[in-house]
């Protein structure tokens, strides 16, 4: 979906990918409205998935300037570029992020816990199933603030979670 990049400047680009950067840091991301005219709402909000999800993996997993031209092969030259020299300016202080990121959630996963079991009881047909839950109450941040946010996980749910959550902590350890 970065391919919709190209409708702007080659400076804006450089802005742009530098606002995204900021975003993905925990500071002011770019906003909406400077953009308005130059995309739909789908379009910026699948650019600005695609550009931080480009930016994550690049420094998450070490990828080379090649291979970051090469997931940019749609965007013109100059736009890539673009992108691709924003990275290297700030490619540090995005990996501090994600690690910072990485180690708040490890962290806030490890602590805080308070677990419950409930049935679902329903109905008289699924109470007697005894379909065992999980409530999972999670405190997150978002844009400095507090957020709580209520999960409710059968087992197969609580399993895929799991299995999530140690493949975001063997990145974690990767990164380190």
């Amino acid at each position: 979906m970065v391919d919709v990049l190209n409708r702007v400047p080659d400076t804006d680009c450089i802005r742009l990918c530098h606002r995204v950067v900021d975003g993905l840091c925990g500071r002011e991301p770019p906003r909406r409205d400077d953009y308005s005219a130059t995309w739909s709402l789908q379009e910026w909000l699948q650019l600005l998935d695609s550009l931080t999800a480009l930016f994550r993996l690049a420094v998450g997993s070490n990828v080379s300037d090649e291979e970051v031209l090469a997931k940019l092969s749609e965007v013109g030259s100059s736009h890539a570029e673009a992108v691709l020299s924003v990275l290297r300016a700030r490619r540090e202080e995005i990996h501090r992020a994600l690690l910072d990121r990485t180690n708040a959630i490890s962290s806030a996963t490890l602590q805080d816990f308070d677990w419950q079991l409930k049935l679902a009881l329903s109905s008289d047909k699924i109470s007697s199933l005894n379909t065992p839950l999980l409530s999972l109450d999670l405190d997150v941040r978002h844009n400095g603030a507090l957020r709580p946010v209520t999960m409710e996980m059968n087992r197969e749910e609580l399993s895929a979670l799991i299995c999530s959550l140690e493949a975001a902590n063997k990145v974690v350890l990767q990164l380190k």
